[in-house]
């Protein structure tokens, strides 16, 4: 008589495995948002010194000279915090990563910490994407001190606050595919190349609907994921302008989030493994 052993189902993956990972990547998360505080005042003269003259010439000098009309600013303003926001969280991944990879090294250490890979991506992204809110956010008090006549409905507040949320994720998932694909010696090329044309066709100083007789441009603005948020925003806070329509905004910027965030997870890979 033979005794018969059962094998045993391998056993499920520990729930300390998972609770070491999400502490570990709120710790990370943390450190960095920690870092940001102590260097405060370098972080708002980087968001706060270009919008501002912007939002100053346009929409304060030129108006006052009768170049531009007086209600260009209530177009104006939900442009520059779409466009804060988005750059803000854009740069904000992308140029730690190119330090990290080449100069600091500083992701070995974030590397070598008991979390995945993915995770150590997606918190670059996490991170990226709330200082772009904080940049965004930081704009709406600065556009109503210096413009002139604009106000914004209070039931606008909540969508708008989606819009920068989502609008962020958005540049900092592009900002970890540029982070990941430029290498440093190309760094002055990258702002020349792309982020300039990312500033200017992203419907920021303008509506979208208005280029309707400058078509190639109106196509050129449409490739840009950044239109969308600024759209997205004037559908919200100046109804009365014609804009493309929402749901199509958000379809736009959640594929974008898709598209980018797989793009720059997998290229994150590909340069913590060589």
């Amino acid at each position: 008589m033979t005794a018969t052993t059962t094998a045993e189902p391998p056993a499920p993956a520990t729930t300390g495995t998972v609770r070491i990972s999400l502490r570990t990547f709120g710790s990370v998360l943390w450190r960095d948002i920690f870092v940001t505080w102590r260097e405060l005042v370098p972080f708002l003269l980087q968001v706060v010194v270009q919008p501002f003259f912007t939002l100053f010439i346009f929409g304060k000098v030129l108006t006052s000279m009768g170049y531009v009309g007086g209600d260009y600013t209530a177009i104006l303003l939900p442009g520059i915090v779409a466009l804060n926001g988005f750059l803000g969280a854009l740069q904000n991944t992308t140029m730690p990563l190119i330090m990290d990879f080449s100069w600091t090294r500083e992701i070995e250490d974030r590397l070598l910490a008991p979390l995945p890979i993915p995770l150590v991506a997606i918190e670059k992204i996490l991170f990226g994407a709330m200082r772009g809110i904080a940049a965004a956010l930081i704009m709406v008090p600065v556009g109503f001190l210096i413009l002139d006549n604009v106000s914004w409905p209070a039931s606008s507040w909540l969508p708008v606050a989606g819009i920068v949320v989502l609008g962020s994720i958005v540049g900092a998932a592009i900002g970890m595919t540029i982070g990941t694909l430029v290498t440093p010696r190309r760094i002055n090329i990258m702002f020349a190349v792309i982020l300039m044309p990312l500033m200017f066709t992203g419907s920021t100083q303008f509506p979208w609907m208005g280029l309707e007789h400058v078509r190639w441009f109106q196509v050129v603005c449409a490739l840009n994921p950044l239109t969308y948020v600024s759209e997205g925003m004037r559908a919200e806070l100046v109804p009365q302008v014609s804009h493309i329509p929402m749901w199509i905004d958000v379809l736009v910027m959640v594929a974008a989030c898709g598209v980018f965030g797989a793009i720059g997870v997998k290229g994150f890979l590909r340069r913590a493994l060589d």
